[in-house]
């Protein structure tokens, strides 16, 4: 998939883990989240406020990204926080948003 080096080419495996990955992403509230906890790890609460969205409706995404390994969990307390543990996943984003601009 890349023209930087000559690479064995993907099993089905690996194909369909990338696709799985990019679903995840596919998803708008998603993207907010992460761009809401891409500064640093935000509360639960935060992101709420961040996404305008509900807590039921930004708790169930942040357990799919979570469970991807896109974000981290860290319980402190009573307070949940998230933040950006793939930062390979931040610059995918960026780099989509700069063609946008483009």
């Amino acid at each position: 998939m890349s023209n930087i080096k000559k690479k064995r080419p993907l099993s089905d495996d690996e194909f369909g883990q990338i696709a799985q990955h990019f679903k995840l992403l596919g998803e708008p509230m998603r993207l907010k989240i992460l761009q809401a906890v891409c500064q640093g790890p935000q509360t639960v609460n935060d992101i709420v406020t961040a996404v305008e969205a509900t807590q039921a409706n930004v708790s169930k995404h942040l357990a799919l990204l979570a469970s991807a390994g896109i974000l981290t969990r860290k319980k402190d307390g009573q307070c949940v926080y998230y933040g950006m543990k793939d930062p390979l996943t931040l610059k995918m984003c960026e780099l989509v948003h700069s063609q946008l601009a483009n």
